[in-house]
């Protein structure tokens, strides 16, 4: 019996205070990670950042606060975390290896979240695709396309290669192509066609529409 309270009594003093201090390193930490990710969160709404990019900040800080603070308290209870440390960094490494289309895709996401080339509702043509933007994800863009479809682009893509925002301005020019024969009287057509377009209440004023010969083709 002697020697079991003794035993109790030696591991006490020698690893008592140590996880007294564990938990107080955990309490503690908790509470300021805690404080932490809500000053963060904070600092973000007030910049008006995106809803989407500001959960994901707020989780990216909250993960890595809770492995640094995961590496404290093994330290408390005296564990040796270099090695630890660096098995993390190694499998960081792999993992970055494995996901490197994946963190490209991660990467275009927030740039596009933070610049944002175009919002919800637009429609657009990025990464070989036109329609309308349904949801901007950290690794993907939902388009709805003209025929009804549901693309999903990798931002990647998106990032790599030219944006055009067909809702940007509030107005836009339309193109149309008109073709007669040789025969016919070109006076004559464009003067159809300033009246159509005249009497057309949709075809604003300013600018002023244009009718023009564009090419003298093969044919008609």
């Amino acid at each position: 019996m002697e020697n079991l309270t003794d035993t109790i009594t030696e591991w006490l003093t020698l690893y008592g205070w140590k996880v007294v201090g564990a938990i107080a390193t955990l309490i503690i930490g908790r509470i300021v990670i805690g404080i932490l990710t809500g000053i963060v969160k904070r600092l973000m709404q007030k910049s008006k950042a995106d809803e989407t990019l500001v959960k994901f900040l707020v989780s990216l800080t909250k993960t890595a606060l809770l492995a640094v603070l995961f590496i404290a308290v093994l330290e408390q209870l005296g564990v040796e975390t270099t090695s630890f440390v660096a098995i993390i960094g190694a499998a960081g490494l792999a993992i970055g290896f494995a996901l490197q289309g994946s963190l490209a895709n991660f990467a275009a996401g927030i740039m596009l979240i933070i610049f944002r080339p175009f919002k919800a509702g637009d429609y657009v043509e990025a990464g070989g695709t036109s329609g309308v933007v349904e949801s901007i994800s950290i690794f993907n863009t939902i388009l709805k396309t003209p025929d009804n479809k549901k693309v999903y682009v990798p931002n990647g893509s998106i990032m790599g290669g030219n944006i055009t925002n067909y809702s940007a301005e509030d107005t836009r020019r339309v193109d149309l192509v008109f073709g007669i024969g040789y025969d016919d009287d070109i006076k004559k057509a464009k003067q159809i066609l300033e009246r159509l377009v005249q009497a057309d209440s949709r075809v604003l004023k300013d600018p002023a529409p244009t009718v023009a010969v564009s090419e003298l083709a093969d044919s008609s």
